[in-house]
């Protein structure tokens, strides 16, 4: 797994806060506010941004960087090791086989969306076990303490679900590129942008940090029925709505699975674990405990 550096959160396409999807939410985010002047005090003010939950994101933010280098990173194999494993498997089980008549384009664009639509379902699911399986959801109550939301939000996960959700992306774009290679050959490309999926690199572009926000930025209800809105995955933050709109980009999976909340469904609502929301350090977040602070 390759090395990374704090700045590269900032710097790599591959990450939520690079510095592009920052300015393209924050442009999308002040056309929103031109149109809903009501919410200008909300989002403009120091009591969001200086919450005692924000500032607790922040330096989480800080220390979990060093925590994934020494411990989070050096668990989790690689998505090449598993394509390696995945293709020799089907070659020795099957025999070696390259299909013909298939064009390098058509190749790619089949790569592309297979990728992308394996590692969304997989993430749907294991996201929806981090709410319905009760050991793993003392883990990921972590992330739904926040009181409010910010784009550092994103990154209050604790380490074993950052593991767990390791092993799920290796596994999955792993044994995707795996079976296309056995398919196709090793002359695979991925249609991307800056070496991101070009449909993340889209999605990225679009607001993706507003998910972790106050902008309450909605789709139309049939969009809200394909991608989840910024404000789908708000709802999904609440104390009332939480198992709810589970899916990373895709509402899909939401809606074939009967776990969709629309926006226009849900009125007022409030964030984090309610009575239960008990983590006020990084320690109490790290230590799953109560804190005396």
């Amino acid at each position: 797994m390759s090395e990374l550096y704090f700045f590269d959160y900032f710097v790599s396409p591959s990450q939520r806060v690079y510095w592009l999807y920052i300015l393209s939410s924050l442009l999308i985010a002040i056309i929103y506010l031109y149109f809903h002047p009501k919410e200008k005090k909300v989002n403009l003010s120091r009591k969001l941004w200086l919450h005692p939950s924000a500032t607790l994101d922040y330096r989480y933010f800080a220390i979990s960087f060093f925590i994934k280098i020494w411990l989070v990173m050096p668990i989790i194999f690689g998505a090449n090791e598993v394509a390696i494993v995945t293709q020799r498997f089907l070659s020795d089980t099957f025999g070696f086989i390259t299909l013909r008549g298939v064009s390098y384009t058509q190749i790619m664009v089949l790569f592309t969306l297979t990728l992308f639509i394996v590692s969304d379902f997989t993430r749907y699911w294991l996201h929806r076990f981090m709410h319905t399986i009760p050991f793993l959801w003392k883990f990921h109550k972590v992330h739904h303490s926040a009181k409010v939301l910010t784009p550092i939000t994103f990154y209050r996960v604790h380490p074993l679900e950052n593991i767990l959700f390791g092993f799920r992306f290796s596994l999955s774009i792993g044994i995707v590129t795996g079976i296309f290679v056995y398919l196709f050959g090793g002359l695979l490309s991925l249609m991307d942008v800056l070496g991101v999926n070009i449909i993340i690199f889209i999605y990225n572009l679009l607001g993706s940090n507003l998910r972790h926000s106050h902008i309450k930025l909605k789709y139309p209800r049939w969009i809200e029925n394909i991608f989840i809105s910024p404000f789908q995955h708000q709802i999904h933050h609440s104390t009332e709505f939480y198992n709810y709109n589970f899916g990373g980009t895709l509402a899909l999976w939401d809606l074939w699975f009967k776990t969709l909340k629309h926006s226009n469904d849900v009125g007022t609502m409030q964030l984090g674990l309610g009575a239960k929301n008990h983590f006020k350090t990084v320690l109490d977040l790290l230590l799953l405990r109560r804190s005396n602070a």
